[in-house]
């Protein structure tokens, strides 16, 4: 895969995860504008806001982990990555964030890595659940775990594929983006992924990044 048909599916992959909630403003603009009951209209306001905010959280957090986020310098504020993790997932209340990282500031790359495996484990959580996310530093390595434990965990093969080897198996599809992405910044850094066996209630995603 080369830079454009990669920027293609982040693209595809951005445009997907708006739709939803730029078309619930949209929405709600439209029910403002004809509404005249008081409590109706409070409705309608409470839907945008929640929309918008929706909408600038999910903008956040692609912004870090596709895009040229944390400005133009080699390291990124990991506070920076854990807010816009827990915009992304927490704010629903459906999933539990546990943030363990003791770096203050890690390598652009790093945090992209990190983030874009978190978004596929969170993905996974197709009920909700807990997400756990940690990195350190040790005998000159950087490792990075994150977990997923809910009722049901659903990693679609051709994402695991992708992820451990960089093929899917045939075309990759924009929701495998991050997967791609992940792999390609592990393996630039002279790194691995492991994921664990599939299971119904728990996934694991360990790194191990020697030149970072």
């Amino acid at each position: 895969m080369n830079a454009i048909e990669l920027a293609s599916l982040l693209c595809s992959r951005l445009c997907h995860d708006l739709m939803s909630p730029v078309g619930a403003l949209n929405n709600g603009i439209e029910l403002l504008a004809d509404e005249q009951d008081p409590e109706m209209r409070e409705k309608c306001l409470e839907l945008l806001a929640e929309s918008a905010r929706a909408s600038a959280n999910k903008l956040k957090f692609f912004r870090l982990a596709f895009g040229a986020g944390g400005g133009f310098g080699d390291e990124i504020d990991t506070r920076e990555a854990r807010t816009a993790l827990e915009g992304l997932y927490g704010s629903e209340g459906k999933t539990e964030l546990g943030w363990m990282v003791a770096d203050d500031k890690l390598p652009k790359g790093a945090i992209k890595l990190l983030l874009n495996l978190a978004m596929i484990a969170g993905d996974a959580l197709v009920r909700g659940g807990r997400l756990d996310v940690g990195a350190e530093r040790r005998d000159g390595k950087l490792e990075m775990v994150i977990r997923a434990e809910g009722q049901r965990i659903l990693l679609d093969p051709k994402l695991r594929e992708t992820i451990a080897t960089g093929q899917s198996g045939g075309e990759v599809e924009p929701r495998a983006a991050g997967a791609w992405l992940a792999h390609s910044l592990a393996a630039e850094a002279g790194g691995t992924i492991q994921l664990s066996d599939p299971a119904d209630q728990v996934l694991l995603i360990g790194v191990t990044l020697p030149n970072i």
